[in-house]
């Protein structure tokens, strides 16, 4: 079991994903992290153990950021680390993914990766999909993501950041669940009704095969 929170909008990012992160707690995991967009760019926090310690290990830090993804972890594919915690960045970090499902043929498309040259910091399958979108990025964002999901064989919901895109959060679903709930300051997406609320007033089932770009004051999808 693992969760999904995203955030874009008007307010800063941080306590929207923290309280996310907390009405996902009931899934069971093992680990947390965010990925906020930044004036510096992308940054990333993880937590092995509770969110506690990953509000822990933000702390005081003020973020600048209206942009940010979140997730809670419940290991599949390498142990419980801090490396194999949500998000995972790409190997140049132009792009921040979290992950639920899993990618059937990680293995193959690793050691294809290896091979070109890409290292992994982890042991998950959600670091090859986020290697991928990199290798894939074209500057022409739909093409290139569509070039990535053919790729992936198995299930997936990715919430992603792209360095290049402060003002956009990147959603792709196939058979895992993700929901978008617009607030009265932004857009929130999350893998569980309940990370939704109280802040959302209106919600959206994405459908397999869906892509959608989300700014501050709108949603477009893509088949």
């Amino acid at each position: 079991m693992c969760g999904i929170i995203g955030y874009i909008g008007k307010e800063n990012s941080v306590p929207y994903l923290v309280s996310g992160l907390k009405k996902l707690e009931y899934r069971g995991y093992d680990s947390a992290g965010i990925a906020l967009h930044t004036e510096k760019g992308i940054e990333v926090l993880k937590a092995t153990g509770r969110v506690c310690n990953l509000e822990k290990a933000i702390g005081e830090k003020e973020f600048n950021s209206c942009l940010g993804i979140g997730h809670t972890r419940w290991a599949t594919h390498g142990d419980v680390s801090q490396c194999n915690a949500h998000p995972h960045l790409s190997y140049k970090g132009t792009f921040a993914v979290v992950h639920n499902g899993i990618i059937e043929n990680y293995a193959a498309l690793r050691d294809k990766l290896k091979d070109e040259g890409y290292a992994f910091v982890s042991d998950t399958d959600t670091e090859v999909a986020a290697h991928l979108l990199e290798r894939d990025y074209n500057g022409s964002l739909i093409s290139s993501l569509i070039n990535t999901v053919k790729k992936l064989e198995g299930s997936f919901a990715f919430a992603i950041l792209c360095k290049d895109l402060p003002d956009t959060l990147i959603l792709i679903k196939k058979e895992s669940p993700l929901i978008i709930g617009k607030s009265n300051e932004g857009f929130l997406v999350a893998s569980d009704m309940n990370a939704l609320s109280p802040f959302a007033v209106e919600t959206v089932k994405m459908a397999d095969g869906e892509i959608a770009l989300v700014k501050k004051d709108s949603v477009s999808f893509f088949d």
